[in-house]
């Protein structure tokens, strides 16, 4: 019997047409995503057997979880923290089967498209808070 190990490189591109500017892309903070917190295939994309590591889409709105500090995705309606805007993934964020748990770089601040952010966002139903982030949103809300 003989053991040979192998190793394997991961390249992912990011699709960062939400993206209006550079802008406060030379100060993203290191966030942890609470997978169980995302809609698969709206935010995330699950590994297969053709592809084996899965990705957060660059651009989802996420919010801050108050008990664990872990980010899932923004939503107004929300009683567990994450109904504070903290801004946008930056960058897609590659996950290997099983994973619950994926780090990832938070946009706080700058202007992104509107309606070209995964899943959606209404900026009108952003309840301003200075915890909040400090986003720009540009053109129409997607529908």
């Amino acid at each position: 019997m003989s053991i040979q190990p192998y190793t394997t490189s991961v390249t992912v591109t990011a699709n960062r047409d939400w993206l209006a500017s550079r802008h406060g892309t030379d100060s993203t903070e290191t966030i942890t995503l609470d997978l169980t917190k995302l809609t698969k295939n709206t935010h995330y994309v699950e590994p297969t057997h053709v592809q084996p590591h899965g990705y957060v889409r660059s651009g989802v709105p996420v919010g801050r979880v108050t008990a664990s500090g872990l980010y899932g995705a923004y939503d107004p309606t929300a009683e567990d923290g994450r109904q504070v805007f903290a801004g946008v993934v930056y960058t897609e964020t590659p996950l290997t089967p099983g994973a619950t748990l994926a780090p990832a770089a938070l946009l706080w601040h700058g202007s992104v498209h509107t309606a070209k952010i995964p899943g959606g966002i209404d900026p009108a139903k952003i309840a301003p808070n200075s915890a909040g982030a400090q986003i720009r949103f540009l053109g129409v809300v997607s529908a």
